[in-house]
């Protein structure tokens, strides 16, 4: 197997395309058996385009980042900027960390975890928190990211509630993780 250099760079709006695909998909691998068929089935790649191309282009005070990978092009994503809600003293927030299932366990979302962590400790917006749904595996990575449990709430989503678990970083300096290879499928 061969070893190419991933990029994580800053997301733009003709990166839109990519991000809405990723986002659909993911959704569709991740939450099987958590949310209900009708809302996976239901998700629309060109309703994620139109909104992932307005986040993009205007950012409201989010930071976002995409994983290339080689000939895969586009395999990930996150977005961060400041806490809508979470326990006190947390200003900071990861909003979406997204990778393909196809690139998962390569290191992509470690990096973009430590992207959106360096440019929320570059805004000053520490310590900071992610939301993830308690019953998505996806959990486990926060927790062997640093990620410590904060708090829990209930959410509201495909017509039933799930709980949602916050972990946080209260010093995003030691958070960041160096970059790494990203083998080829």
């Amino acid at each position: 197997m061969s070893a190419v250099t991933a990029t994580v760079r800053p997301a733009r709006p003709a990166d839109a395309e990519a991000v809405a695909r990723i986002y659909v998909e993911t959704w569709r691998s991740a939450y099987p058996g958590i949310l209900p068929d009708q809302v996976l089935i239901g998700m629309s790649q060109d309703r994620q385009e139109a909104t992932w191309r307005a986040i993009l282009s205007e950012r409201g005070g989010q930071s976002a980042f995409v994983a290339e990978c080689g000939a895969a092009g586009v395999v990930g994503f996150a977005t961060a900027g400041p806490a809508r809600v979470g326990p006190a003293g947390y200003r900071g927030e990861v909003y979406t960390l997204y990778v393909l299932e196809d690139h998962q366990g390569r290191g992509l979302g470690r990096r973009l975890l430590s992207a959106s962590l360096a440019a929320l400790h570059a805004r000053r917006l520490g310590p900071a928190l992610v939301w993830v749904l308690g019953a998505n595996p996806a959990r486990f990575f926060y927790e062997a990211m640093g990620g410590r449990p904060l708090a829990q709430r209930t959410a509201r989503m495909g017509g039933a509630e799930h709980e949602e678990l916050a972990y946080g970083w209260a010093d995003l300096a030691r958070a960041v993780a160096p970059d790494g290879p990203c083998p080829e499928p």
